[in-house]
């Protein structure tokens, strides 16, 4: 069996690790360990061979796998519509129950209702919305 061949099994091999893991490393050496397994085709010895598949493999670890990872983990999607509103501070309208009231979230008057049903929020109390659930704003009070 050509070496070539022992160095195209270890980067399938490497490949399929990759496929479980999802880390870019190991896709990335079974890459240098593919173009390696070409130089020993083109029958290169085994020390350069040794060295192809090192400087392939350093590269990508180093240059590559980090740009990867920051596209692949980039920065957290932003939030849009209604999701956006969560987290966010309101005023209260009209008193909140756990039944109803009002609150003003960002200039637009919402339904609302406590987040505790054994809450009673006066109306001009700062409040935090804790999630929306259909067109009504569940609050909690800040303290």
């Amino acid at each position: 069996m050509g070496l070539w061949l022992v160095w195209l099994i270890a980067a399938g091999a490497l490949a399929v690790a990759e496929i479980f893991t999802l880390t870019a490393a190991l896709g990335l050496l079974g890459v240098a360990a593919a173009i390696t397994a070409a130089t020993a085709a083109l029958g290169l010895p085994v020390p350069l061979q040794l060295l192809v598949f090192t400087v392939l493999a350093t590269a990508g670890l180093v240059l590559v796998r980090p740009l990867a990872v920051r596209h692949l983990f980039g920065p957290p999607a932003e939030r849009f519509g209604v999701e956006a509103l969560v987290g966010r501070p309101a005023r209260v309208v009209s008193e909140v129950t756990g039944l109803g009231g009002r609150v003003r979230i960002g200039g637009e008057e919402w339904t609302a209702r406590a987040y505790d049903e054994t809450l009673v929020i006066p109306p001009g109390a700062t409040v935090d919305v804790m999630e929306i659930d259909g067109a009504t704003a569940v609050v909690y009070p800040r303290e």
